[in-house]
């Protein structure tokens, strides 16, 4: 049974940072690319960062690009998403998905498996 739990969301002022976490189980971790998306009240889920089966290559939304950073660590079956200069834009529920491939995508139906998700709140 693969699982995925996030951790890390909270509330914080604009201009701040936090370190969103996803452990894994159940499946060959480091075989698959893994992302983050998130989902505004009213609005899609939508892509935020991928990371490639073995840490080398990452991809990120135009909106989060040099402010976000996505990583993961094999050994410990983690992922992490470091955001800083967050803005209230930023403020959503972020969920990490584990692709079926190798390479991470922006869409949401190449990733067969979903934590439960983490609230971010930015306030101005």
């Amino acid at each position: 049974q693969v699982r995925l739990v996030e951790s890390g969301g909270g509330l914080v002022q604009a201009g701040g940072s936090l370190r969103l976490s996803c452990a894994a189980s159940g499946r060959t971790f480091a075989r698959y690319a893994m992302a983050w998306f998130r989902q505004a009240p009213g609005k899609e889920r939508e892509f935020v960062a991928g990371i490639d089966w073995s840490g080398g290559s990452t991809s990120y939304a135009d909106s989060v690009k040099g402010r976000f950073t996505i990583s993961r660590d094999n050994a410990k079956n983690l992922v992490y998403l470091q955001m800083n200069s967050l803005k209230p834009e930023d403020t959503a529920i972020y969920y990490c998905g584990s692709s079926n491939s190798r390479w991470p995508t922006a869409i949401n139906d190449e990733y067969d498996y979903w934590g439960q998700g983490t609230q971010v709140t930015v306030s101005s």
